[in-house]
């Protein structure tokens, strides 16, 4: 009677464990990359972007292939849709190495030495740059050219002198004579510069199809 009774009770299934819910997991996905992306658009646009250098401009000092991060906050945070900036740390200087909207195209990112501060009075006479009527002279740049260039026929050589407006800046670029710069289009304001480059995060050889390892985390100054 007893073997009766136990055989008619009824088995309870072991408890399963609760089943993870699908919306509720592609839910904690959507946010995890929403928030990625919006904390990536606000150092984009705040604090740090990175470049790569396509041209010879700046050489040596950058090399074609070169990516680097360029500050944006040391100059001061741009509100955008207005020309505000707050949180500005200093201004540009002299010697200081920009990227910038070029001021004929501004769909375009040029990266040049600031040579000329507001005020300043930029002049070149062969090859030799003055600022304020002493020779400015930069232990980066670099002259691959040894002709003269007339100053009736072309700025490169011998250029102004050019005093500098109020809110801009003169830039040139380190490779001095194949150097597309403020010889050539004058100013540029400071609305349209984006930051000071800082650091070359990576840099690869195109040619030799390898890295340059000695370059990669080496300040630019």
């Amino acid at each position: 009677m007893e073997e009766d009774l136990k055989s008619n009770q009824s088995v309870v299934p072991p408890a399963q464990p609760e089943p993870v819910k699908r919306k509720g997991l592609i839910r904690e996905y959507a946010e995890s990359i929403a928030i990625a992306v919006l904390l990536a658009l606000v150092i984009r646009t705040y604090l740090v972007q990175a470049f790569k250098i396509p041209s010879g401009s700046m050489e040596d000092t950058l090399a074609i292939g070169d990516h680097l991060l360029v500050s944006k906050f040391m100059y001061g945070t741009k509100i955008p849709f207005v020309d505000t900036r707050i949180l500005t740390v200093r201004d540009p200087r002299r010697g200081d190495v920009i990227v910038f909207e070029y001021p004929e195209d501004p769909s375009k990112d040029f990266i040049k030495r600031v040579i000329g501060v507001p005020g300043d009075v930029v002049e070149g006479k062969e090859k030799k740059v003055y600022v304020n009527g002493t020779l400015y002279e930069n232990p980066h740049e670099v002259h691959k050219e040894k002709d003269i260039i007339p100053k009736e026929m072309n700025p490169r050589d011998t250029f102004g002198p050019f005093t500098v407006p109020a809110g801009s800046y003169f830039v040139m670029g380190d490779n001095r004579d194949r150097s597309y710069d403020s010889r050539f289009w004058k100013f540029v304001r400071r609305d349209q510069i984006k930051g000071l480059a800082f650091i070359k995060y990576w840099s690869w050889d195109r040619e030799k199809l390898r890295p340059r390892f000695g370059n990669i985390g080496r300040l630019i100054n």
